[in-house]
């Protein structure tokens, strides 16, 4: 399984990542269209986590896996059979594993995730507070409301294993997903650049 990586491959201290879920494709066209104009970031980003689920307009992966509960968290069930469904064990998925090696090999400052629809911006981690930090100036660019709790639970999720368990700071930011990208261009752009100096 190949899954590209975009910038700073040596020393990056926060990473990007787009489309966990394949039915949410708004991280894919932002990242390469950022990385297009600026393919000397700082940043690492990983465009498009879950191929199977884009190409066909699903959440889940080829297994029918929702990668945003398969992380090895105290919290980790597999669920039922369906989208959210977490795999039958933490860390089945080779997408998952993909991105614990990285957060192991970079241990990266903070993350950012892409999401949508909910039009907020989540945050997890950050024991002295950076996560709501993070947030809360992410917030002044795109105009979301910050929230700390997704309103719903999540086990086995990213935020959760890299966010809490780990205290990486972790910005999921739900895009809005009736926004075209171009409307969406700027503000994340200007999210991008600022991460770039964090």
């Amino acid at each position: 399984m190949e899954i590209e990586l975009l910038g700073n491959k040596l020393n990056p201290s926060v990473i990007v990542i787009g489309v966990f879920h394949g039915d949410e494709p708004q991280g894919n066209y932002l990242i390469r269209m950022y990385f297009e104009n600026n393919n000397k970031t700082s940043l690492l980003m990983l465009p498009c986590l879950n191929k199977y689920g884009f190409e066909n307009n699903k959440r889940t992966n080829k297994n029918g896996v929702d990668l945003n509960r398969n992380f090895p968290t105290k919290n980790w069930t597999s669920g039922e059979l369906g989208d959210y469904y977490g795999g039958k064990l933490p860390s089945s998925e080779e997408e998952t594993k993909f991105v614990i090696s990285l957060i192991d090999k970079y241990k990266p400052k903070a993350i950012l995730s892409l999401h949508s629809p909910y039009k907020v911006v989540n945050y997890d981690g950050g024991a002295s507070g950076d996560g709501k930090k993070l947030a809360e100036k992410i917030s002044e660019i795109i105009n979301y409301p910050v929230e700390e709790n997704i309103g719903y639970p999540t086990p086995g999720s990213f935020g959760t294993w890299a966010g809490i368990e780990k205290d990486i700071p972790i910005i999921t930011l739900e895009l809005d997903e009736n926004e075209t990208i171009e409307k969406l261009k700027n503000p994340i752009f200007k999210i991008f650049k600022m991460l770039e100096n964090y």
